[in-house]
């Protein structure tokens, strides 16, 4: 291969145009991007090498070094990992080698602390380089490789980059900076030592600098004393010293490591730019013996609803890496958790296909669920304190935490209520929804059961596409007249999760929009008897709605839970909800045909009007239509729907 010049991908090029003009705001993670990437390919030449050895050439030991050159301005990370061939530096420094880099660059804002997040998300950290150098060399050489097949990768961030063959007997990879001027503060190894000592120290490989000491400038005068000396200065020894703990930060006791090294190893492995709501660290031991280190983030990823992005923790086996996105250790509703496990048992081969199947990771996934699912219940538990309560620090700090937790993960926490039989009860303890009493999404099942009416023998909720269509829905109205509290449910994935939950400590859950509204204790005899002398003395109107809205609805009968309004559709007992069959509409799925069931208000002035109308036909279909729009829906026909009501009007 000659020497050739190769454009960046497109993304690649507007990438490094952010890079350039300072995208992150704290420049220093540069060299945390850098550190971390020489680290992971040392992770992937001790995973190749457990087949083929003869990888780690003359060096088994694996290091990453820091250095730099004052008068060349440059700082270089070295490292003798798996390193590149020629067609790899290519694919790897040329283009985003990622799915979704479409989705990525149409999420880059000019918002710097977001699209700083967005890029480690995507993998993308070597670009970082940029932010602090106008040209960057890359040298590698791939393990197993000839010293002759080495590689030099050059560019200046700009529109393209230059490839050329070199000769380099050492495997592994050299990253030089070649720093702009207003970096040079990256010049000076004590700045280089605190920046790896706070974001790099938990990495598990050993980080070397030369050694430095201080040497007195020399005598300006030899022959008078009096003249002084010229300025002293720090002198590289020659040799190399250990920088960082170099132990992986999960095999510490866990009394060791403070809370800041956790909050910056989080950062490390998720990329995220946000402290961690909560985590769990744990050496597990019995039949299966496995650390977890484990970390609730406090906002979701933008991919979070990917149903291609996988999610999952990184597995080591023995301090080996593995693999990340491990999600066979945890369950998918559990896919926003990042963090480590290392086991002591998997062999180090081990395949996602094996993990599939093996008995060691279901004991594993189990720990972890019912670890993840405790550190959300003591959260929970200490979200809300009484004003006056005295309370430690430690629980202090836990105020809050489980609603900001719930804003922006509790639709997903829901799918556990489908996915897992085995914690089904714990997950609808952690659940929270808003009611009729508070707009707020604060109510858990277990505070509606504690103010249930007395010979309330259900928990009523209503599912909606919004909070104002739940709270406005004809459905609710006797329910507000005889002062029910009624669950508000506007996510999606509701009506499909509490297909799962028909109980919650041993009350029924109901919903209002199905079935017929019985209220059971809570309506006395003498209502329950005018209500079936109005259902009788109806039935000939009854029959005429039937049969004007046959093709929509499935029956038509005297609503029990109407107060104000003329009309509402509900489904019967067991039925698919005309919401969800709007949702699997919208969503491309093939839906049943669903007809619901037209309740009516006899007592309202438009019911009333039906019987003996000349108009009896179009007031039938705008009482239909004029329900489905109540909630949310739209009628079939909107033209017709406007043309008969103008007719009434005029």
């Amino acid at each position: 291969m000659s020497k050739q010049t190769l454009s960046f991908q497109t993304e690649v090029a507007q990438l490094l145009h952010l890079v350039t003009h300072s995208l992150y705001s704290n420049k220093e993670i540069f060299l945390r991007e850098l550190i971390s990437n020489a680290s992971d390919a040392c992770d992937k030449l001790r995973f190749e090498a457990l087949n083929d050895p003869a990888l780690y050439e003359d060096a088994p030991n694996l290091e990453i070094r820091v250095s730099f050159d004052p008068e060349a301005k440059t700082l270089t990370i070295t490292d003798n990992g798996i390193g590149m061939s020629a067609q790899e530096a290519i694919e790897h420094l040329g283009t985003i080698a990622k799915s979704g880099t479409k989705e990525f660059m149409n999420r880059l804002s000019g918002d710097q602390k977001q699209d700083a997040q967005l890029i480690g998300q995507f993998g993308v950290g070597f670009y970082s380089g940029f932010i602090v150098a106008d040209q960057i060399t890359v040298e590698s050489r791939r393990a197993g490789l000839p010293p002759e097949q080495g590689v030099r990768w050059t560019s200046r961030g700009t529109g393209d980059f230059e490839i050329e063959p070199i000769m380099r007997a050492q495997r592994g990879t050299s990253v030089i900076l070649h720093l702009r001027d207003d970096a040079q503060e990256y010049l000076n190894g004590w700045k280089l030592k605190s920046i790896i000592s706070k974001y790099s120290d938990h990495i598990a490989l050993p980080i070397l600098m030369e050694k430095e000491e201080w040497q007195d400038g020399a005598p300006i005068d030899p022959n008078d004393e009096k003249a002084g000396h010229h300025p002293g200065r720090m002198v590289k020894t020659g040799e190399w010293e250990t920088v960082n703990q170099a132990s992986a930060l999960w095999t510490r006791p866990k009394k060791d490591v403070t809370d800041e090294q956790h909050l910056e190893f989080y950062k490390a492995i998720s990329h995220d730019f946000d402290n961690p709501l909560a985590w769990t660290h744990n050496r597990v031991e019995g039949s299966t013996e496995y650390i977890q280190l484990l970390y609730i983030p406090a906002k979701a990823p933008f991919d979070l609803w990917n149903r291609d992005k996988k999610g999952g923790v990184k597995l080591y086996v023995k301090r080996v890496f593995i693999m990340d996105d491990a999600e066979a250790l945890l369950p998918s509703y559990l896919r926003f958790v990042k963090g480590v496990i290392d086991s002591a048992d998997l062999p180090l081969n081990v395949s996602r296909e094996l993990l599939q199947e093996s008995r060691d990771v279901r004991a594993i996934r189990e720990g972890n669920t019912r670890r993840i699912l405790s550190l959300l219940e003591d959260l929970a538990r200490h979200d809300t304190h009484a004003p006056d309560a005295e309370l430690s620090p430690e629980d202090k700090a836990k105020e809050g935490r489980y609603s900001q937790f719930y804003a922006e993960f509790g639709a997903v926490l829901k799918e556990g209520l489908g996915e897992d039989f085995a914690h089904r009860e714990r997950i609808a303890g952690l659940l929270r929804f808003a009611s009729t009493q508070s707009d707020a999404v604060s109510v858990s099942l277990a505070d509606y059961k504690a103010r249930m009416k007395e010979g309330q023998e259900a928990i009523y909720y209503i599912t909606a596409d919004s909070l104002s269509a739940a709270k406005n829905s004809p459905q609710l109205e006797i329910f507000k007249k005889k002062g029910i509290e009624v669950l508000l449910m506007t996510d999606r994935v509701d009506e499909w999760a509490l297909s799962y939950l028909t109980e919650f400590d041993g009350t029924p859950l109901q919903s209002v929009a199905k079935g017929a509204a019985d209220l059971g204790k809570l309506q006395d005899e003498a209502e329950k008897k005018a209500a079936e002398e109005t259902a009788e003395a109806f039935k000939p109107v009854l029959a005429k709605l039937k049969e004007a809205l046959k093709d929509e609805v499935e029956d038509v009968r005297v609503s029990t839970r109407l107060v104000d309004s003329p009309a509402c559709l509900v489904v019967q007992e067991g039925g698919m909800s005309t919401q969800m069959a709007r949702l699997l509409k919208q969503a491309g799925q093939k839906v049943p045909e669903v007809k619901p069931v037209l309740e009516v208000n006899p007592e309202h002035p438009l019911v009333k009007k039906l019987d003996g109308s000349v108009h009896f036909h179009d007031l039938a279909h705008i009482l239909f239509d004029q329900a489905l729009l109540a909630e949310g829906g739209l009628p079939e026909d909107p033209a017709a729907y406007v043309r008969r009501v103008n007719a009434l009007l005029v």
